[in-house]
């Protein structure tokens, strides 16, 4: 199967083709750049610097390389970002995206995997959250998302579109090769990895890592999120690869099923690190939920879909071997 890759040299895109290939999938990967990496990008991949909404572009791809499949991961993600700038996000995120659609249904390409994410829920009623659940999105960000959603089920009932969206939880987690290296880094094990590695080469001047709130009604007073392996979310679009024509449903969550405290996991990555990390408790974040966790039964039930690396030690350990061995991230010094 030819698949075109949007968002490729991403983190999860880097981890997800690389598995695809190792599958004999033949992968070419549009990237722009912007967040993602040259050099995280497979060597056996056919890679193009460009925008996916660059439609002579994707008309050369199409046509060039006969694409059976897309898997669409290209988007702006930083929900602070998309309430400064919502223009920016609606344009990337949904406008491109219709863009995409459109080229494909000129080149008869049906199918298509969608990136969508946990955002799409806004501050949930119940936990965990399942797929049934009210969307009330509190970003721009997220509101793209859950467009783009509609939008795919319209072009299924208009154009016979087989698609599938992934509302993915929190990726963590590294391969041996590819890893996570954004600029600037938001998600929560990664920045706590880069003090720990920083103190480990010696640098006692660092800023302490502030953790917003310990008064939340949970076990140690600290918010609680789900965290899945990226290995294991490549494995779920890989799975839907193979049955997107006789899938019951359209519309997965990807998470690990229970969750984390911030505490936890920054208790965890001490003990992995052998690293004792400054920290201060800071005040709530506004907006921020006491608790975060899917309910993954849907997938397991209609893709056979089951974490391998479900342990937060394990997913720590991945990410911590990955910045030992690639200390500069993708930058080569």
């Amino acid at each position: 199967m030819n698949l075109l890759i949007t968002g490729g040299a991403g983190y999860i895109g880097s981890v997800l083709v690389e598995d695809l290939i190792k599958k004999g999938y033949f992968c070419v990967v549009i990237d722009s750049l912007e967040t993602g990496h040259k050099r995280a990008v497979d060597p056996k991949a056919i890679f193009f610097h460009g925008d996916y909404g660059d439609i002579s572009l994707l008309k050369k791809i199409f046509l060039e390389f006969k694409i059976d499949a897309v898997i669409h991961l290209a988007a702006y993600t930083l929900v602070s970002e998309s309430t400064v700038d919502p223009g920016r996000y609606l344009k990337n995120n949904l406008a491109k995206g219709i863009m995409l659609l459109d080229e494909m249904v000129k080149a008869g390409i049906k199918k298509i995997v969608f990136s969508s994410s946990a955002s799409v829920y806004g501050e949930p009623k119940r936990i965990p959250i399942d797929e049934e659940d009210p969307l009330v999105p509190t970003s721009p960000y997220g509101l793209s998302k859950k467009l783009f959603e509609e939008i795919l089920e319209w072009y299924k009932k208009i154009y016979g579109l087989k698609y599938v969206s992934f509302r993915y939880f929190n990726a963590s987690g590294a391969s041996a090769k590819y890893g996570e290296d954004h600029h600037p880094e938001t998600h929560l094990i990664p920045n706590i990895i880069e003090r720990a590695y920083k103190i480990k080469k010696g640098i006692r001047d660092i800023e302490p890592f502030h953790i917003y709130g310990n008064d939340y009604n949970t076990h140690d007073g600290t918010c609680i999120r789900d965290y899945i392996h990226v290995k294991d979310i490549s494995k779920a679009h890989i799975l839907a690869l193979k049955n997107l024509s006789k899938l019951k449903y359209k519309i997965f969550n990807l998470g690990n099923g229970s969750g984390y405290s911030v505490m936890e996991v920054f208790k965890t990555t001490e003990r992995i690190t052998g690293v004792n990390i400054p920290f201060v408790i800071d005040k709530r974040r506004p907006g921020d939920p006491a608790i975060l966790v899917a309910s993954a039964n849907r997938v397991k039930k209609e893709l056979g879909w089951k974490t391998d690396i479900p342990d937060l030690s394990d997913i720590i350990n991945s990410a911590w071997k990955w910045k030992l061995n690639h200390p500069n991230g993708y930058n080569v010094l």
